[in-house]
């Protein structure tokens, strides 16, 4: 057994632990707090493990049938170590204590460090009480309530059954879901000792009419964390509908004539262009690479006067929403732009180091075989003063995007964006339905150009690829007005 006394590392050998394999729990504490203390033995300024299980399921509905059921278990860890600016990371499936000690000594390799010699002392490293945000928040219980995989199928078919009733010209239908349940310990040399469960999910449908050439292909996603009973409470059949009418709608819809326009954007998944064209430039990652051009611009004015900008990890189920992130910091909220000012990056204990901004809770990864990095939660732009009225009425000739599709951004906030559903606005109304448009712009550009936010912010579930892997996040906005954009069409 493992003792308080100092430890000398010829020792390290005949050490031997029994930490609870079904849950990570205080009696990791002594094992990590030893190979913690090995590591700054070897000479290294800071050094973090995280620790992680994994239990992940989807389930696919093409037409009228179950294609794809696919379930993943996984369990691993990750050691980070820090000398200087400089820093490593290594993973492993092996949570055995020779097992993240191999890890950890191949990570002090890396960075030119060497384990300490046979009589050397172990510093003692003092974990905090286990910060168990899962046992606190009831979390423990939440995995058997899941949905079955027959509650999966039966909703799905359904779904795709609703579609079928409601939608006029269908080709194909599909409606997907996916549990994501993981269960995360984080101890540093700081003393940072945190525990968390995340249960995630997800439920959409995809829906493609064609009628001779006329063809119209509409999605529609629904994301939610903490709530165990998400899929039984989902209301597939109004979102049945709400795909069907966007369809018909855009089936024979006109196609967009290419120039620049004003244009409205509709709130929940509308914020996806400022998660993409700002939002990533606000990440410290960014500065590190010397591809935002916001880099120097803190307590400068980058947007306009009317919006203000916020990400944070503390809103009620959000898709992006966590108790703490993966370095073991508590969720916060960040003020990214107030006013048009730029007040804050997102930094992660990595971009903390080397660019000097503090961090905000932001370290996030796909799992343990990645590195945090500073990544965005629920990021959204703040209600504005203006109705959505007041909106259109100061729109003589424009569009408005109703439901915005994918799209692509360039490295230093170049964008373009396709648009799903959108109508032409004319002397303040809405006139008729347009499709086939792209929106094409810079962030540094257009962030100059939202003059008006109204006052129903929605927010929308997503995926963000980056460095540190795939995440979950939340883009979101009220309704706002570009007052010119570029809009590529026909």
């Amino acid at each position: 057994m493992l003792t308080n006394t100092l430890l000398l590392s010829n020792q390290l050998p005949s050490l031997q632990y029994s930490s609870t394999s079904e849950r990570f729990d205080e009696t990791w504490e002594a094992p990590l707090a030893t190979l913690l203390g090995l590591g700054r033995a070897a000479g290294a300024d800071f050094i973090e493990f995280y620790l992680e299980r994994r239990n992940y399921i989807s389930c696919l509905a093409e037409d009228d049938i179950i294609t794809s059921i696919s379930p993943s278990l996984a369990t691993g860890a990750g050691v980070r170590v820090f000398r200087g600016k400089a820093d490593c990371y290594v993973s492993t499936n092996n949570l055995t204590f020779s097992g993240l000690k191999a890890a950890l000594e191949k990570g002090l390799s890396i960075l030119g460090l060497q384990l300490p010699t046979a009589n050397a002392f172990i510093p003692e490293i003092n974990l905090e009480l286990l910060r168990d945000y899962a046992t606190k928040r009831g979390k423990d219980g939440w995995l058997p309530l899941c949905s079955s995989i027959r509650e999966m199928g039966e909703v799905l078919l359904d779904g795709t059954a609703q579609l079928h009733k409601k939608a006029t010209h269908v080709q194909s239908r599909r409606a997907s879901y996916f549990r994501d349940w993981q269960e995360v310990l984080v101890a540093a040399s700081d003393g940072t000792f945190a525990r968390d469960i995340r249960l995630t999910q997800s439920v959409g449908f995809n829906i493609l009419c064609a009628d001779g050439a006329n063809r119209a292909s509409i999605a529609e996603r629904a994301g939610n964390t903490s709530d165990a009973n998400f899929l039984r409470t989902w209301d597939y059949q109004q979102a049945s509908e709400q795909i069907a009418e966007s369809a018909g709608k855009m089936l024979y819809a006109d196609y967009v004539e290419s120039g620049t326009y004003p244009i409205i954007m509709a709130n929940h998944f509308g914020g996806v262009i400022f998660h993409e064209a700002c939002g990533h430039l606000l990440e410290t990652t960014q500065i590190e690479r010397n591809t935002t051009p916001f880099a120097d611009k803190k307590g400068e004015k980058i947007a306009h006067e009317s919006l203000t900008a916020w990400d944070e990890g503390r809103a009620d189920n959000a898709f992006g929403t966590i108790d703490m992130d993966d370095e073991g910091m508590p969720a916060q909220r960040t003020l990214l732009i107030e006013k048009g000012v730029l007040k804050n990056f997102l930094a992660d204990r990595t971009g903390s180091v080397r660019t000097g901004h503090p961090r905000t809770g932001s370290g996030r990864r796909q799992n343990y075989t990645f590195a945090a990095a500073s990544r965005m939660r629920n990021t959204y732009i703040d209600t504005g003063e203006y109705t959505n009225e007041d909106l259109f009425a100061s729109v003589d000739k424009g569009i408005y995007c109703k439901k915005m599709g994918g799209g692509s951004v360039g490295a230093t906030g170049q964008f373009n964006f396709s648009v799903d559903e959108a109508y032409l606005i004319e002397n303040g109304k809405l006139t008729k339905p347009l499709k086939g448009a792209t929106l094409i712009g810079e962030a540094k550009e257009i962030m100059n150009k939202i003059s008006m936010c109204s006052q129903d912010l929605a927010l929308a579930p997503g995926f963000c690829g980056s460095v540190s892997g795939s995440i979950y996040t939340t883009v979101g906005q009220p309704h706002i007005k570009v007052d010119s954009i570029t809009v590529g069409g026909r």
